[in-house]
C-alpha cells in the first residue's frame, strides 16, 4: 500500500508539472483573429480594416492628414535638413506642423532627439540595433522585440529625457514584418500603433488606420509575415504606397525607393510626382497621406526644393494638416469634421530639459571600436545596447 501511495504521489506531481509547463507555453499562444463585425467593433477602441472614413464623414468634411516621417539615427549629419524643411511650419489652423521620427539607437545624438521633441515633433521607435540581415526580423520572438523596442524606450528616457507617455509608435527596421511578435510586444509594452505595413491594393481609395481586434483585410505583399492574431486595441497605421509615373505604374513604400521616379535634377517633375500621389488621397476618401522618406534623399537640391514647395502648398490649405502620426490615430479614435477640428486647441509638448554631455570611449561587448555619444545628463559607463540599455 505504501508503494501504491508513493507511485500515485509521483503521478500527481508529474501531472502538476505538465500543467505548469503547458500554461507557460499558453502564454505565447494568441487567439486567431476572426472576421470583423462593425456592429461590435466600434470607436474609440476598435475599428475594422476599411477604406470607409471614420465617423461616416463625407470626404469634403474630413481633415486631410499628411504624415511626414523620417527613419534611422538622428545625428549632426541630418539635423540641418530637418531644421530647414520641417522646423517652424504651421498648419492653416495656426497649430505647429508635425513630423514623426522613427529613431534607431546606434549613432544617435540624444541631445538632438531632445531638440526634435521640444519642437513638437513625435519621437517614435525604430529598434536599438537595426540589425542585419533583414530576415532576422521575420522570425524574431516577442522577447527579441522587447529587447529591441521596450528597452529602446528606456534609452530614450534615460539619455534623451523623452517623456515615456509621449512615445506611442514604432516602425520595424526595413519595414520587415514579424507576424504577431512585435504587435504582441506592443500590447505588453503599452505602445499604441505600428506604421510598418505597406498596402499595395488599398490605395484608391486608401486604407484608414484600424485595430487588430479582428482579422485584417490588408494585403501582405511587401514583407510578410503579417499578423493573424487578435490583439485588441493595437493600431495599424497603413503605409499607403505611392505610384510612380511609369506605364504601367509601380508601387513604392518609401519616396526614395520609387522606381522610374523623375530625374534627380528635375524639380518640377518631382513636385508633380508628389502632388499626383497626394491628390489621390485629397480628391478621394482622404485617407492619411504618407511622405515616408530617409533624410539623404532630401540632400539633393532639386528634390528638397520640390518637397519644400509641396509643404508650403499644403500648409496653406484650410483642410490639410501636417501632423504627427500619433495625432492621426487620436483623430480616428474620435473623428470630428474639419470645421470642428480646425477650432481645437493646439497640442504642445511638455518641455524636457537637456543638459548636453558628450561621452567618449564607450564600448559594447561585441565590437572593438569605441563609440562617442551625446546625451542629456550623465554619461553611461558602456555603450547602451541590447541587454544593457542603461550602459552599465
Amino acid at each position: 500500500m505504501k508503494w501504491s501511495w508513493f507511485l500515485l504521489s509521483l503521478l500527481a506531481v508529474a501531472a502538476l508539472a505538465d500543467d505548469a509547463s503547458s500554461s507557460e507555453e499558453d502564454e505565447d499562444v494568441v487567439a486567431e483573429a476572426g472576421p470583423c463585425n462593425p456592429e461590435t467593433c466600434k470607436l474609440p477602441d476598435c475599428r475594422c480594416s476599411s477604406t470607409d472614413i471614420p465617423g461616416n464623414l463625407a470626404p469634403r468634411n474630413t481633415p486631410q492628414f499628411v504624415m511626414v516621417t523620417f527613419d534611422d539615427a538622428v545625428s549632426i549629419t541630418n539635423i540641418p535638413t530637418y531644421r530647414e524643411v520641417v522646423f517652424g511650419r504651421r498648419n492653416k489652423n495656426n497649430c505647429p506642423a508635425g513630423a514623426t521620427f522613427y529613431v534607431s539607437h546606434e549613432y544617435t545624438n540624444y541631445a538632438l532627439v531632445n531638440e526634435l521633441y521640444n519642437n513638437g515633433f513625435e519621437i517614435a521607435l525604430h529598434s536599438i540595433t537595426h540589425r542585419t540581415p533583414d530576415y532576422w526580423w521575420q522570425n524574431a520572438t516577442v522577447e527579441d522585440m522587447k529587447k529591441e523596442f521596450a528597452d529602446q524606450i528606456l534609452i530614450m528616457q534615460q539619455f534623451g529625457n523623452i517623456p515615456r507617455d509621449s512615445i506611442s509608435g514604432l516602425r520595424m527596421p526595413f519595414i520587415q514584418m514579424s507576424g504577431n511578435s512585435h504587435f504582441q510586444m506592443m500590447k505588453e509594452t503599452g505602445l499604441t500603433y505600428d506604421c510598418s505595413w505597406p498596402t499595395v491594393s488599398f490605395i484608391n481609395p486608401g486604407l484608414w488606420p484600424y485595430t487588430l481586434d479582428y482579422k485584417s483585410t490588408q494585403d501582405c505583399l511587401v514583407a510578410p509575415p503579417c499578423p493573424t492574431a487578435s490583439i485588441p486595441g493595437t493600431w495599424v497605421v497603413p503605409m499607403v504606397t505611392w505610384r510612380n509615373l511609369g506605364n504601367p505604374p509601380q508601387a513604392c513604400s518609401f519616396v526614395d525607393a520609387c522606381p522610374n521616379a523623375p530625374a534627380l535634377n528635375d524639380e518640377d517633375g518631382w513636385f508633380r510626382f508628389i502632388v499626383s500621389n497626394f491628390e489621390r488621397h485629397y480628391l478621394g476618401n482622404r485617407a492619411p497621406f504618407g511622405y515616408f522618406v530617409h533624410e539623404p534623399h532630401l540632400r539633393n537640391p532639386a528634390i528638397k526644393r520640390a518637397f519644400i514647395r509641396f509643404l508650403d502648398m499644403i500648409n496653406n490649405l484650410h483642410d490639410v494638416f501636417m501632423v504627427n502620426t500619433k495625432d492621426v490615430v487620436e483623430w480616428v479614435k474620435n473623428p470630428v469634421p474639419v470645421n470642428e477640428y480646425i477650432r481645437q486647441q493646439c497640442n504642445f509638448p511638455r518641455h524636457a530639459p537637456c543638459f548636453e554631455n558628450t561621452c567618449g570611449n564607450l564600448r559594447r561587448p561585441d565590437r572593438e571600436a569605441p563609440y562617442w555619444m551625446t546625451v542629456c545628463g550623465s554619461c553611461p559607463r558602456n555603450y547602451p545596447w541590447v541587454n544593457n540599455p542603461f550602459g552599465h
